[in-house]
């Protein structure tokens, strides 16, 4: 049964800041199974089809793989990361030295998922560099928008 908490519009982005870091995350239902998002989630390659902010990833999106990730918000630098944490169909989590996005997946137990993004960028360096950072907060909400409406359209093709 779908609830009427679960059809609740995609919260926006939000994002804390601190002298030493600043973490942004993100939040929307999605009526679709945990499997198709996870899918969508580790398939680099095909995140430039789907997700409007990446323009590409290269590597393989498991754990302690490292992955080369472009992204809409400086289409000039390469982000070189490592997979940290791969919980299949529940978490995701990426880095560098600098910072970290963790994905997640929660089963609604009404036909629905949970998915939450978060990122955490900081450190003693950080007030040097923090202010050449643009704000994630419109290209989080663009993310998590393109990964719902990708999901559902899978999920409806299924059904």
């Amino acid at each position: 049964m779908i609830t009427t908490a679960s059809l609740s519009a995609q919260r926006p982005a939000t994002t804390n800041r601190t002298t030493f870091h600043r973490a942004t995350t993100v939040s929307t239902v999605i009526r679709a199974d945990e499997a198709i998002i996870w899918a969508l989630l580790t398939n680099a390659a095909d995140y430039p089809r789907w997700n409007s902010t990446v323009t590409s990833i290269n590597g393989n999106i498991a754990l302690d793989e490292k992955i080369v990730l472009r992204s809409t918000l400086d289409a000039k630098r390469s982000f070189k990361l490592k997979v940290k944490e791969f919980e299949p169909a529940k978490k995701l989590v990426w880095g560098d030295g600098k910072g970290k996005r963790t994905y997640t997946l929660k089963n609604n137990d009404d036909g629905t998922v949970t998915f939450t993004m978060h990122e955490r960028i900081g450190g003693l360096m950080f007030p040097m560099y923090a202010k050449h950072i643009p704000s994630f907060d419109a290209s989080f909400d663009a993310f998590a928008a393109d990964l719902k409406k990708e999901a559902e359209l899978i999920q409806n093709k299924a059904h």
